[in-house]
């Protein structure tokens, strides 16, 4: 969607490195920690005793960003300085008991529990809220300070500048080309075979053409979904299998626990036709050459243009080289 102001530069991988090095972040993580505030039965910084879950445990951010009880900022009647109230609401949900189990080393039963959970989550905020945005923080390089699985549900009573974005974009295409923007995309990929990783009947996972991260990815349901909570008995399945393919593979590209930043897109909740809109997730992984180099998003990619070190087709099929066995699980 972006593809038009992508610059691919792959002759720069060849150029020797002497920027930061990130120490690789395979530390060993206990099962257990009564002092971090994610696991069961510890106590949060608000002094709230977690449950002794077994499965996915959802609960209000202690920190939100986002509230439902806010004031209305005053008008201002100069046109640059414009506001209105934001309301929302803020949920974490951990994936698993576990801290030291990421969604790549989850079973497909796990991962499934998780899906129902992300459904459910949709239909019930996207009753009171125009967007629900699923997401995950993975890794402390994207930001995540706790390493216990988990994500972040936030619902708010607008609709986000990167989602307003698509959403026009999206309706543009359906209406001067009488079909679906993603469908379409979808369909040629599939016909080029040639930025795809893998696929299965449900779902296709593929490094977009226009991707500005270095292994980012898209995963795509192949049949016409508008929300989350839309997704069929047989879609869920299927995308618990190419989740866990895909970060199977992620893990075993630098043989590290893959950091990235993972969010879902899909049709606004509020009244309105959004039948333009096709639901998707997005990969953004920050490593590039290693589990020790990574790329940054600096200088001329923050203000001019975004560049890429390796071509989407190089990406893809070193994702789409990689074994299905996760690599801590075949040294046993």
């Amino acid at each position: 969607m972006k593809g038009e102001w992508i610059l691919v530069c792959p002759h720069r991988m060849k150029r020797p490195w002497k920027g930061k090095v990130d120490k690789p972040e395979e530390k060993i993580i206990p099962a257990h920690d009564p002092s971090n505030p994610l696991c069961p039965r510890a106590h949060r910084p608000n002094g709230v005793l977690n449950p002794d879950y077994q499965s996915t445990f959802v609960f209000e951010n202690d920190f939100p960003a986002l509230l439902d009880d806010i004031p209305d900022p005053e008008q201002s009647e100069d046109e640059l300085f414009q506001m209105s109230g934001a309301q929302g609401n803020c949920k974490v949900m951990c994936f698993h008991p576990r801290s030291d189990l990421t969604l790549a080393l989850m079973s497909h039963e796990e991962i499934r529990t998780v899906i129902d959970k992300w459904a459910e989550l949709q239909e019930e905020l996207g009753r009171k809220y125009s967007w629900v945005q699923i997401f995950e923080n993975r890794g402390a390089v994207m930001g995540c300070s706790n390493p216990h699985p988990h994500c972040q549900v936030w619902s708010s009573s607008y609709i986000p500048n990167e989602a307003e974005v698509k959403d026009r974009q999206l309706r543009n295409y359906q209406t001067k080309h009488g079909s679906n923007l993603l469908i379409d995309y979808a369909q040629k990929e599939i016909t080029k075979q040639e930025r795809i990783i893998m696929s299965n009947d449900e779902w296709i996972c593929l490094v977009p053409f226009w991707a500005m991260w270095p292994y980012e990815t898209m995963l795509i349901p192949l049949k016409h979904t508008l929300r989350f909570n839309d997704l069929t008995q047989s879609q869920r399945t299927g995308l618990a299998d190419i989740m866990k393919k895909l970060l199977i593979r992620y893990d075993n590209l630098f043989e590290t626990s893959f950091p990235y930043s993972m969010g879902w897109h899909g049709a606004p909740s509020c009244e309105g036709d959004y039948s333009h809109w096709q639901l998707h997730a997005i990969y953004y992984p920050p490593l590039l050459r290693s589990a020790s180099v990574r790329k940054f998003m600096v200088g001329y990619e923050m203000l001019a243009n975004a560049q890429r070190d390796l071509t989407p087709e190089q990406a893809a099929q070193k994702l789409r080289d990689l074994s299905d066995t996760h690599y801590k699980q075949a040294e046993k």
